[in-house]
């Protein structure tokens, strides 16, 4: 059975773009650690804090530009000759989208069209790993789990515009990459961690609502959403493209990864577990603003994850709170946010190696 195999990338050569952001910073520092050679494509980090900036920013060949200049990611690209290319450089929020839709389809369309026509021109990449969203998919609301067959859609300019990508990607795969690249999309969504300073996110307003002692005000608190640790979605991503570039498995157009159905939990249901790890605090209110159009259910069947990579989620809802609330504690006790999150690392690694493990035939067995 296919096992993450942390070997796999030592000395590899991985192009990331977007490896500035949350997800990117934290799947940086991973594969660092692991010993690959990664170049990241990015814009500068656009909070602060900035995570990248804290524990990741020096440790692989940082570029700054933007993907929508083809010019851009053809140069970058080219220059370091990866075999591995990871594409998570997005406009990533909801409401943002709204106030600026053109340039949200402008990085998230033809961002993700400039990065397939570039890995055209370099004869080393053997695997692309395109991340898009949860939020593909045409929701009827129905409160059915989403399969990777089901039909994709978008109601807000973020949600469609990550829908769209899925298209570009779906016809430079079958029109361009018939021989040894093979390319692949990666859908998850409603990732929490430590570090996350993104606006229009829960765990920023819950942080800011924290520090000013006042409730976190929720716009949607009964909205459910499939909540993971941003290390569970990032070990997807890499066994995916592990398992491409080896040809372990037949490769799936698009994989899910998702939760459990016990981390299929409400906006509020998320603030209350936080506000008991956090001595009582912050609660919530009712935002009762107008606001821009939310699904109330969101959740995803990754079970063709856990069959064709033997993905499954490691950290259950109370740990990835648990994990997340420490380590925003030891963040405001003044601890190195790198030996933070590096110290987390460390630990879902082990977790993997004892899954990886577990999957290996005994010795002098078939």
């Amino acid at each position: 059975m296919f096992a993450f195999d942390a070997t796999f990338w030592r000395d590899r050569r991985v192009f990331v773009t977007g490896h500035t952001g949350f997800k990117g910073a934290w799947l940086s520092l991973w594969l660092t650690g692991l010993g690959a050679r990664v170049t990241g494509l990015s814009l500068p980090p656009h909070t602060d804090p900035s995570l990248f900036a804290l524990c990741a920013e020096g440790r692989c060949t940082d570029v700054y530009g933007d993907v929508a200049d083809p010019t851009v990611v053809a140069r970058a690209l080219a220059g370091c000759e990866p075999e591995i290319v990871i594409h998570m450089a997005a406009q990533a929020l909801v409401r943002p989208s709204y106030l600026d839709p053109l340039g949200t389809y402008a990085t998230n369309v033809m961002g993700t069209a400039n990065l397939l026509q570039a890995v055209r021109s370099v004869a080393s990449v053997r695997a692309v790993v395109v991340v898009t969203s949860d939020k593909v998919y045409e929701n009827d609301g129905a409160g059915r789990a989403f399969t990777e067959d089901d039909r994709l859609g978008g109601h807000d300019p973020y949600s469609n515009s990550k829908a769209c990508a899925e298209l570009v990607t779906s016809s430079f795969r079958q029109c361009f990459f018939p021989g040894p690249c093979q390319v692949a999309t990666a859908r998850a969504g409603n990732v929490i961690g430590g570090g996350d300073w993104s606006p229009f996110r829960i765990l920023r307003d819950l942080v800011e609502a924290f520090e000013a002692g006042e409730p976190v005000a929720l716009r949607y608190p009964q909205a459910v959403r499939p909540w993971q640790h941003v290390l569970d979605p990032l070990a997807g991503y890499l066994m995916l493209a592990q398992a491409m570039a080896t040809d372990a498995v037949r490769t799936p157009a698009a994989v899910n990864f998702g939760p459990e159905a016990g981390s299929f939990r409400s906006v509020a249901e998320l603030v209350q577990a936080f506000t008991a790890r956090w001595d009582g605090r912050p609660g919530w209110r009712l935002d009762a603003d107008d606001h821009p159009h939310e699904a109330s259910l969101l959740t995803l069947d990754a079970t063709r994850a856990r069959t064709l990579l033997g993905w499954q989620p490691l950290l259950s809802f109370d740990e990835v709170v648990a994990w997340t609330a420490d380590w925003y504690r030891s963040f405001w006790s003044g601890e190195d946010a790198g030996a933070v999150t590096r110290r987390q690392i460390a630990l879902f690694s082990q977790r993997l190696d004892r899954q990886a493990d577990d999957r290996m035939p005994m010795r002098g067995t078939a």
